[in-house]
């Protein structure tokens, strides 16, 4: 337990502080220009997909909702600089956090694993060097940092790697599905369109990130592979980037796997750069015992155990979370429950179609929905591969009606496919999922099983 209070130099906290500042003030601006100004995803009243049990996150209405868009790109720049990067750092948590349960079908990997990192980072003293905090009061100075504050971001990072290439190791993964669609899709790109095309590439591509992601947390620990396995994940993610475009998150990566170098490399890389580029080196921090600050870290015995306990609490919820598919009958990736907040990225190829009917069960009349009337295009393209948005969506319909003052009954008549496999049932359609009761344990009997190909 000492090891993890030991004194180590604050350097990366701090590289790692104005990178999370600038990537977390281009994802919140991304969002509030596209999502919400251009495609008005967050006006009150409209349909939304709500993650279950948070229902109650709902959003403001204008001007308000940009006002605190607006906040949370400020409070993005306050962590940047490390200014009153306490109050900024607990703004920016609960405003990334609230955004991102606005929505679930704008789901993704990166946005999750920020709102983590978010919550981490108000506990974590980046601020105490480089700082205008530091600045302004110099007995918060300190070159030091405990290792968990260190350790705990790479730690993050690991998990990310580790169970992404464990869930990689499937059938239709291991046979360059559905990479050599998405590839081929991309056959139009200039220069490297061939390449792409060519089906041998899905296969590099899919056994190379397979090995990378089981393998690279393990190179990194070593100083002898550490540097190569850092390149070829730049490597790794910029194809990602190319290829995928999806978002921050490599960039973030990148940024989460530097954290495994010594905590003083954003100074010894820095000291390299020719003289000419000295806007961009990073000022020297030493381990100066005699700085105001420099003992901070040196908690006593009851506020250490504290700190372990929370550590071992958020270690242990970060292994287990990505396990609790296996309490579900049935493929993962057909049935989807257990897949998000498991690291399943870019795994599976899923598409759908079809409608519901609601049924008066008074009057015995049927009337057929289409979704697409209610939805945005993005939600109707998510809608038919998550059982649960399907679920949601039924009990949407129903109590429209009910309010309407019509008793009714809501089937689904969804077809999907997964992968290259063809059309089949997704949802029973003999089942009325407006009175359906959602079950977070349970296997949900309702969605048809994957028929074998």
């Amino acid at each position: 337990m000492n090891r993890l209070f030991q004194p180590l130099n604050i350097a990366s906290l701090v590289f790692f502080r104005v990178a999370f500042g600038l990537l977390g003030f281009a994802d919140v601006l991304g969002t509030w220009l596209y999502y919400h100004l251009h495609e008005g995803a967050f006006q009150p009243g409209k349909f939304r997909f709500a993650y279950i049990g948070f229902e109650w996150v709902q959003p403001l209405p204008e001007p308000w909702m940009s006002a605190c868009f607006i906040l949370l790109l400020f409070s993005a720049i306050g962590i940047t600089v490390g200014w009153r990067y306490r109050l900024n750092a607990v703004l920016f948590a609960l405003g990334f956090t609230w955004l991102f349960l606005l929505e679930k079908a704008h789901y993704l990997n990166h946005g999750y694993l920020f709102c983590w990192i978010s919550f981490v980072m108000i506990v974590l003293p980046a601020h105490r060097c480089c700082s205008f905090d530091a600045r302004r009061n110099p007995a918060l100075r300190s070159g030091v940092a405990p290792a968990w504050c260190v350790w705990i971001l790479p730690f993050l990072m690991a998990v990310v790697y580790c169970y992404g290439g464990i869930a990689k190791l499937n059938p239709d993964w291991l046979r360059g599905v559905p990479l050599t669609t998405w590839l081929q899709q991309k056959a139009g790109m200039p220069v490297i369109g061939p390449a792409l095309d060519w089906r041998g590439t899905a296969f590099i591509m899919a056994y190379g990130g397979l090995l990378f992601d089981l393998t690279a947390p393990f190179w990194l620990l070593f100083r002898r592979t550490r540097l190569v396995a850092f390149v070829v994940g730049i490597g790794f993610h910029f194809v990602n980037t190319l290829v995928f475009q999806i978002g921050i998150f490599p960039a973030l990566s990148i940024c989460l796997t530097a954290l495994f170098f010594p905590p003083d490399f954003p100074v010894v890389w820095s000291r390299k750069l020719p003289a000419r580029m000295k806007l961009f080196k990073f000022p020297d921090i030493t381990l100066e015992t005699g700085e105001p600050g420099a003992a901070y870290w040196q908690f006593g015995q009851q506020r250490r155990s504290w700190i372990l306990a929370v550590l071992m609490l958020v270690v242990s919820t970060h292994l287990l979370i990505p396990l609790r598919h296996h309490l579900f009958k049935g493929a993962v990736a057909w049935t989807e429950e257990g897949h998000r907040y498991s690291w399943r990225m870019m795994l599976r190829s899923k598409q759908g179609y079809g409608s519901f009917t609601v049924k008066d069960l008074e009057t015995g009349i049927s009337e057929n929905i289409r979704p697409a009337t209610y939805l945005s295009k993005r939600q109707n393209r998510k809608l038919y591969a998550h059982p649960d948005m399907i679920w949601q969506f039924a009990r949407y319909l129903k109590a429209s009606h009910e309010a309407a003052g019509k008793k009714v009954a809501v089937y689904a008549n969804i077809q999907a496919k997964l992968n290259d496999r063809p059309y089949q049932t997704f949802i029973d359609p003999a089942i009325d999922l407006g009175s359906v009761e959602w079950q977070h344990f349970q296997a949900a009997s309702w969605i048809m099983p994957l028929e074998k190909k």
